[in-house]
């Protein structure tokens, strides 16, 4: 399932296998489509051209809309969304968490509100792991509360604990859904996600519990949430010792190039974020010179490619003058071109990564680009 090829430093330079897709290669970003599908225009058939290995989709929005059981019906996602890589499905968590105003936390689970049409929806671990397996994903992660920053310190130990106690009950009902005559896929696997605010105690001590119950692979959930991020390195550097060496390690919702670049070096494989795409819709470009905010004036004569650099499919075809008048004309397609050239430049991000793993200067790579890549062209 994970297979560590080799180390430099922290850094990790792995394999990972599932029920769907060949060997992914890590470390890997995961490319987010939350209703499985990438905002700005982008379908399965274009992530296979901008180099994506795992897709990321979410169980709370795919529970509302269209619903995970016509999903199962059409097959399961990866049939749903014609995607045949690997797929791993948020539980749902953090959506939670954003909708503060509009939810209960009991030991249960999660009352709540649909952000959609207000109806009533109770969520907890076994409705979590009954909506993945309805889903078909082949990593599910497991149920969990990611608390406010800041917390307090006896609200977020109580939480780690609950998290904790929802583990145990989202691996129970993991595998005897696995067990199930007809499950969507049987060899669907279960992450487990660390938590415990910015305290480093209540981090450690959560790792190590949750280190027992032999998870397919851990998380570190609940950060880059307003901390900063010298406090999120700090606990990275404090949970990364008690995570298991033979697992798979994801660091849930990380980030700019810089934090995939730290996050390496500190030990993680496994990456997500909307930020390529949330930025490409408003006209913020990532490359390799520094990033490009493509409705400046100073572009809209410029028929250069965003980046010179960049091999992706719209620095081959189209201009930054063309991109800049697509955004100024508010025509769609600008959307489409700009997220499909940011998820291009993540990918080609770790890509260029694990060669430097590969080829032991990935100190040197960390050196030459994890400032650079923040810089403005």
């Amino acid at each position: 399932m994970f297979k560590l090829l080799k180390t430099e430093g922290r850094a990790r330079r792995g394999e990972f296998s599932c029920a769907h897709g060949g060997l992914v290669q890590t470390p890997v970003f995961m490319n987010v489509g939350t209703q499985a599908a990438i905002k700005g225009g982008v379908d399965a058939f274009d992530l296979r051209e901008v180099r994506c290995q795992i897709e990321l989709s979410n169980t709370y929005h795919l529970h509302l809309r269209p619903g995970d059981e016509l999903v199962r019906q059409m097959g399961g996602l990866h049939k749903f969304m014609n995607w045949d890589g690997p797929i791993l499905t948020d539980s749902g968590g953090f959506q939670v968490f954003s909708l503060a105003p509009l939810r209960r936390i009991k030991e249960e689970g999660v009352y709540f509100s649909s952000h959609i049409d207000g109806r009533k929806i109770f969520m907890g671990p076994e409705e979590s792991m009954r909506i993945q397996s309805n889903l078909g994903s082949d990593v599910a992660m497991a149920f969990d509360e990611c608390v406010e920053n800041p917390a307090p310190y006896e609200y977020a130990k109580a939480s780690c604990e609950r998290t904790l106690r929802w583990l145990e009950r989202c691996k129970r009902e993991h595998d005897r859904l696995n067990a199930l005559p007809g499950t969507v896929n049987p060899g669907q696997l279960l992450f487990g996600i660390n938590q415990g605010a910015t305290f480093e105690d209540l981090r450690v001590w959560h790792m190590d519990e949750i280190a027992k119950l032999d998870c397919d692979g851990y998380a570190i959930g609940g950060l880059a949430v307003g901390e900063p991020t010298r406090v999120m390195y700090d606990i990275i550097d404090a949970v990364e010792p008690h995570m298991p060496r033979d697992r798979p390690r994801y660091l849930m919702g990380v980030g700019t190039p810089s934090n995939i670049i730290e996050g390496v070096a500190r030990g993680v494989d496994f990456f997500d974020c909307v930020m390529p795409s949330r930025n490409g819709r408003h006209g913020k470009l990532f490359t390799w010179e520094g990033t490009v905010n493509i409705l400046n004036a100073k572009y809209a004569m410029d028929d250069r490619p965003i980046s010179e650099s960049c091999g992706c499919p719209v620095c081959r075809r189209f201009s930054r003058a063309y991109l800049r008048h697509l955004f100024k004309a508010e025509e769609t397609l600008a959307l489409r071109l700009a997220v499909l050239h940011n998820l291009y430049f993540y990918n080609e991000l770790t890509a260029r990564i694990r060669e430097a793993l590969d080829q032991g200067r990935f100190e040197d790579f960390r050196a030459a680009y994890s400032e650079k890549l923040a810089e403005r062209v």
